[in-house]
């Protein structure tokens, strides 16, 4: 009915580029199967720019089953150059797999760092993925993840709330204000308050026919506690002036505990202006639309023998998060910095996923380790 590759196809090996299966043909007749050394890397050396690793227990459970050891960076911490995965055992085992590995890392990786920039730019505010529309639906839990894994604190999509066992947030779109008509958002509010779970927060959008301090108020009087400003951008001039007037407003008719939200478009550096006058922030685009890294899968290593191809780097490699917060990459069997932290870790044994994954865990790990290597700091 959709065009989704299933499940099994993935699991099996098919979501696969044709020449790995042409590899395999070859390797077979050949009669060679070595056991290889492959890292996965997006820059073979530190560049500066930190990125925050995500994918990986899909990536885990892709693996899983098949007669490989794994290392990998946790959940949860960035990395700066050289490998974030390791995968030893006969190549034929995962040749077949490197498509799909590496989609699994390198979309999500691309969608939580941008929503750890985002949630660098409003450490303290309230701020939620709305992103999962701008993507194919199949992977609405993979952006969502992604958000949470960076530190955001909900989400929208429905789905991916049964995927990640999460409630998801949301109040009211415009439809609902256009339903019931101009004039007529007083009906549309009320209606919202009558027949929606007590549960769900009274956040009333306020931007659709009137002016947004003219609507809010109106909103407030109505016993709202929150209002959402979701302006268009072509009709928005300057949307820090408008929310400051509205609160102004607000707070002359006595409601100065109403909260205000904001969304629409939204990145860093909008956040950034607008984080002292907003109480909470919808993160849409910025998230969902990143750009993937680019991960490329190595073997750095055949029967023990390290090998690369032209411009990469063969051997074996660990790499280290050294005291000041800066990303080391050294040979394995080589002394580290002193004082540095290795930052690969058992990921599959013999085909047995060995680690955990714990969201919340990973998500405050991406927090400290944001503030540990100064990632997008806030001048």
């Amino acid at each position: 009915m959709f065009d989704i590759v299933p499940e099994s196809a993935i699991a099996e090996g098919r979501a696969t580029d044709a020449y790995f299966l042409r590899t395999e043909e070859a390797l077979e007749h050949a009669g060679r199967n070595p056991d290889v050394v492959a890292e996965v890397t997006a820059d073979q050396f530190p560049t500066g720019e930190f990125e925050l690793l995500a994918g990986l227990k899909d990536a885990a459970n892709l693996l899983a089953g098949y007669d490989v050891d794994v290392d990998a960076i946790p959940e949860g911490r960035l990395f700066d150059g050289g490998p974030v995965m390791r995968i030893e055992g006969p190549y034929l085992e995962f040749c077949r797999l490197e498509t799909a590995l590496l989609g699994f890392l390198s979309h999500p990786t691309g969608m939580a760092t941008a929503a750890l920039e985002a949630r660098r730019a409003a450490p303290e505010t309230s701020m939620l993925s709305f992103g999962a529309r701008h993507v194919h639906p199949s992977i609405g839990a993979i952006v969502d993840r992604s958000a949470l894994l960076a530190g955001l604190d909900g989400f929208s999509h429905v789905a991916a709330g049964d995927v990640l066992d999460r409630e998801p947030s949301g109040t009211m779109p415009h439809a609902l204000m256009l339903c019931f008509g101009r004039g007529e958002q007083e009906a549309a509010w009320l209606a919202f308050d009558e027949a929606v779970d007590e549960s769900v927060p009274r956040v009333a959008l306020c931007d659709t026919f009137d002016d947004e301090t003219d609507e809010s108020l109106r909103a407030a009087e109505l016993g709202f506690d929150s209002v959402r400003l979701d302006t268009t951008s072509s009709r928005r001039g300057d949307f820090r002036h408008i929310i400051m007037e509205t609160r102004w407003q607000l707070e002359s008719k006595g409601h100065g505990d109403v909260d205000v939200f904001v969304s629409g478009g939204l990145g860093p550096e909008q956040i950034r202006e607008l984080r002292d006058v907003a109480d909470g922030f919808g993160v849409g685009s910025h998230v969902s639309n990143a750009d993937p890294v680019d991960f490329a899968l190595d073997i750095v290593e055949v029967d023990g023998e390290p090998i690369s191809k032209k411009g990469k780097l063969p051997g074996v490699k660990e790499v280290y998060r050294t005291p000041d917060g800066g990303h080391h990459v050294a040979l394995a069997d080589e002394d580290g910095p002193e004082d540095g932290e290795a930052l690969l870790e058992p990921l599959v044994r013999d085909g047995e996923i060995v680690a955990e994954f714990d969201l919340d865990a990973s998500a405050e790990r991406a927090v400290a380790d944001a503030d540990r290597v100064g990632f997008r700091e806030d001048d």
